[in-house]
């Protein structure tokens, strides 16, 4: 009897992100009974925080988010993925990307990931409390505000996430972000989405400061206090039947004027072998499988996962048990914007939050901030 393989994966603290893969490791298992898949889970706030050159020294899969794509490139950590899997494969993997999802790991000329989860800021509603107070969906800035001063609007803000959001505006509005090496945004443009942040920021409940999507939605679906959120990471979990109290809705997201809706900021996840894996053949067999569209659409789905191949968004099947969850989103995704992918851009990323959720709480300048969050830009770059 052949000797065990046993390998370790490093994922994130949501069904979304563990179920989806515990499910895929047990079935390679029982078609491969050789090979033993174990994975762990970290928080949402270390999936985004904590280096991934830590991870890779004791893991040999990683799922990562595509901004992590520099470093990799500059480290040398992860395996390069056309070294190991067929170029027929990574070019389907290409033609059936959900927007920019499978492209956003590839760097330097190499594929650092598979795109195996494809997410970004789309809208979200409950259409019960939207019927029983006579509104609808807001389709402007202006109209989010006035049911916002209803109290029936929640938005999750926390540091990362007004960052985010900031980016957000500033492309609903079709203004340009990082448009040089010295700017975010151009003052006017950024001075404008930072007020424009604002006004979202009063007319939501100072809890959601403190708050992430995931426990936005834990409060949209469990509470009947929110009827929409602008911006939030779509979770088609939420939109199953069965999976929380109340059903959510998810939708695209809100333009400055009706008709010309906006881009929001590319998440998802994608699938990495660590460079200190001593059993590549059989990982990068796992990590196809795992991103194959059959299993997408199929077991990866049907364990709570949010695909990243297109087969598994555009049918009828994964459609009808969500709401049309990825029906109704997958314009969104197909609209958003990658993030810079630098080796330092992450830590400008994490710093950059704070000096937006201090202004959305306590007010002041919104020019100083922009200046500020001009500055760190730049020392990022330098360094």
């Amino acid at each position: 009897m052949a000797d065990k393989i046993q390998l370790k994966g490093m994922t994130w603290d949501h069904s979304r992100g563990y179920v989806s893969v515990v499910a895929t490791a047990q079935r390679f298992h029982e078609l491969h009974p050789e090979v033993d898949i174990q994975w762990d889970k970290r928080s949402l706030q270390e999936f985004a925080d904590k280096p991934i050159s830590e991870i890779a020294e004791a893991y040999d899969f990683l799922v990562i988010d595509h901004p992590w794509a520099g470093f990799a490139a500059a480290s040398g950590i992860l395996q390069p993925l056309e070294k190991l899997i067929p170029a027929e494969y990574l070019e389907d993997q290409a033609a059936n990307s959900v927007g920019q999802s499978h492209m956003s790991y590839h760097f330097n000329g190499s594929q650092w990931a598979l795109a195996i989860d494809a997410a970004c800021p789309v809208s979200a509603a409950r259409p019960d409390l939207l019927e029983k107070a006579g509104e609808r969906i807001p389709g402007t800035f202006d109209e989010l505000i006035a049911l916002g001063k209803k109290g029936l609007v929640c938005c999750p803000s926390i540091p990362l996430d007004v960052y985010g959001n900031f980016l957000n505006l500033l492309k609903a509005a079709g203004a340009s972000i990082f448009p040089n090496e010295e700017e975010v945004a151009e003052k006017e443009s950024g001075v404008l989405a930072l007020e424009q942040l604002k006004q979202l920021a009063d007319v939501v409940p100072p809890e959601f400061f403190e708050l992430n999507p995931i426990r936005t939605m834990e409060v949209m679906s469990s509470t009947d206090r929110f009827a929409y959120a602008p911006y939030t990471y779509g979770y088609t979990n939420y939109s199953r039947p069965g999976y929380a109290k109340h059903l959510v809705t998810f939708h695209d997201v809100i333009g400055m004027e009706a008709g010309r809706p906006g881009s929001t900021m590319l998440g998802g996840t994608g699938l990495a072998i660590s460079a200190k894996c001593k059993h590549t053949e059989i990982a990068a067999a796992y990590a196809c499988f795992t991103a194959s569209p059959e299993v997408q659409r199929g077991l990866f789905f049907e364990s709570g996962g949010q695909p990243g191949h297109r087969e598994a968004w555009e049918a009828p099947e994964t459609n009808a048990v969500c709401s049309d969850f990825f029906r109704n989103t997958l314009p969104t995704l197909d609209r958003a914007f990658v993030r810079p992918r630098y080796a330092g851009y992450l830590d400008f990323q994490d710093a950059a939050g704070q000096p937006i959720h201090d202004f959305l709480k306590n007010g002041g300048r919104a020019e100083a901030v922009l200046e500020q969050l001009n500055k760190m830009y730049r020392e990022s770059k330098a360094s």
